[in-house]
């Protein structure tokens, strides 16, 4: 029998009792994660209720402030329409009246002008039809002016 004592494993032995062990200690964990994770999704549903309870009553009051609010525009308007009339009688009697303006107009600045008679020059521009200088042969002459009409 020879005893060789210089071979020797680098890893210990997987044994099953060890395996299990870890097994017991991750069920444990992860049971624990699943409670946590159940413990709180009852708190969100719990919030979620609340909200929508919430949610219910800010619905129920913006429509009460909505009738409120149309109420309130039909009595206004039956008010200007009773008010009208006042409004109108207290603007006539308090009307204010101001002499028509008398503009001096002896300055020589002032004095007023006559018409400019521009026949000619629509007698003159208004040779034909509109052509565009773009496409015409003048265009290239900056000087050109159209001939007078006949």
């Amino acid at each position: 029998m020879s005893l060789n004592l210089g071979i020797r494993r680098s890893k210990p032995k997987h044994r099953a009792a060890d395996k299990v062990a870890g097994l017991e200690t991750e069920n444990e964990t992860l049971v624990r994660q699943v409670l946590g994770a159940m413990e709180y999704i009852g708190q969100l549903e719990l919030v979620n209720a609340c909200l929508a309870d919430t949610a219910k009553k800010v619905t129920d009051q913006r429509d009460t402030a909505r009738s409120e609010r149309n109420r309130f525009q039909v009595e206004l308007g039956k008010a200007r329409t009773l008010l009208t009339p006042f409004l109108a009688a207290d603007a006539n009697a308090n009307a204010i009246t101001v002499p028509p303006a008398e503009r001096d107009t002896s300055a020589v600045e002032d004095q007023a002008t006559a018409p400019i008679d521009v026949r000619d020059l629509q007698a003159r521009f208004t040779a034909g039809p509109v052509v565009s200088l773009h496409h015409s042969p003048q265009a290239a002459d900056p000087a050109h002016i159209p001939a007078p009409a006949a």
